[in-house]
């Protein structure tokens, strides 16, 4: 074991859980499966999630990454429907589901998204509901990929807060307005530009500092947040930048970086004498590359490997948010457990708990 950078001891990642180790909490078998259409239906409304949803602060803002996922029949859909389909018209039925008060826009890390199509996801969910958006790859990304995820040339791109502006901050907040939640910029991997982190750092801030200032009357609760791949980086003098810059640290559960309760003092420097929105996304399955997850979980219909410590410590990082009057938002994604639904419901139970022992 080693000793991270704000003092706690690194694990060695966990191996995969074994096949035998599944659970098995899915839709009910009797869910209905209406014909497909060019609509998407959601389920008709469970009293249970009602109620569990009435004992959550309207600041928890609990949902997915991305939406579109057909094998949700059931617990978020009701038929069969194509991703493609989900994508385009499912969000409407997915913010009908009591819990999910967000999602993650991931597409746009990928390429740029049109103003149209923010339009167009705002118009489909309720005055309360946020979005998450990622930053296109363009800013984001270090290096120019092959097709198989290797750096092949430096990114003259990267890092350019005018192509960040034109190409995502604009389009996001006028197309998501009062909708908008937090603008991530998600930093791929740097490779050998982590090795020099003054440097980076250096850069970093030049970025942010150039980011055009959000207006709240138009985006009240949008806030820029950044997020590591790499975990040497993550040091008291990166969240200090950040704080100064009034830009959030992105607590992340995901590969490459240290277990959610190593980066909680980062997260409590954060906050140290000015608490201020929680960003969180559930990415991965501790021990699992991205691919085994995939291919293990899908069609991500019910939880296959549980991880109550991970949720433990997500629940207590949202309780101890919403107890100082800020913002939660946590996204999560199908490779946590094997359905972030149910991960949401799970979260959402632990959430309330806590709260209730106020």
């Amino acid at each position: 074991m080693t000793e991270d950078l704000f003092g706690g001891l690194l694990e060695p990642p966990a191996p995969p859980p074994s096949a035998d180790t599944a659970t098995h909490a899915g839709p009910p078998a009797s869910a209905t499966r209406p014909a497909r259409g060019k609509s998407v239906l959601a389920p008709p409304p469970d009293p249970a999630l009602l109620a569990l949803a009435g004992r959550l602060p309207a600041g928890l803002h609990l949902g997915t990454s991305s939406w579109s996922y057909g094998g949700w029949n059931g617990l978020v859909y009701q038929g069969e429907y194509s991703d493609s389909l989900l994508s385009r018209k499912g969000l409407a039925a997915y913010s009908q589901h009591p819990l999910l008060r967000a999602a993650g826009i991931d597409r746009g890390f990928y390429a740029p998204i049109p103003l149209a199509d923010y339009l167009a996801y705002a118009a489909q969910v309720p005055a309360g509901f946020r979005f998450l958006v990622k930053a296109p790859a363009s800013v984001c990304d270090p290096w120019l990929r092959t097709s198989e995820g290797a750096g092949r040339l430096a990114n003259a791109s990267f890092l350019d807060a005018a192509i960040a502006a034109r190409d995502f901050i604009a389009p996001a907040t006028a197309g998501l307005g009062a909708k908008c939640g937090p603008l991530l910029f998600q930093l791929s991997p740097l490779g050998t530009m982590a090795t020099d982190a003054a440097g980076f750092l250096s850069r970093l801030d030049a970025f942010l500092g150039a980011l055009p200032q959000l207006d709240p009357a138009v985006t009240p609760d949008a806030c820029y947040a950044v997020e590591l791949r790499d975990a040497a980086l993550l040091t008291p003098r990166f969240i200090k930048l950040l704080r100064a810059r009034g830009v959030r640290f992105c607590l992340s559960a995901r590969e490459r970086m240290p277990a959610a309760e190593r980066q909680v003092p980062a997260q409590a420097l954060m906050d140290e004498g000015a608490p201020g929105p929680l960003v969180l996304r559930w990415m991965l399955h501790a021990g699992f590359a991205y691919e085994q997850a995939e291919s293990r979980y899908a069609p991500f219909d019910r939880l296959i490997d549980e991880d109550p410590h991970t949720r433990a410590v997500i629940a207590a990082q949202v309780v101890r948010t919403l107890r100082a009057g800020q913002p939660a938002y946590v996204i999560v994604s199908n490779k946590a457990e094997g359905s972030a639904p149910l991960t949401c419901l799970r979260l959402a139970e632990a959430i309330a708990e806590l709260l209730a022992t106020e």
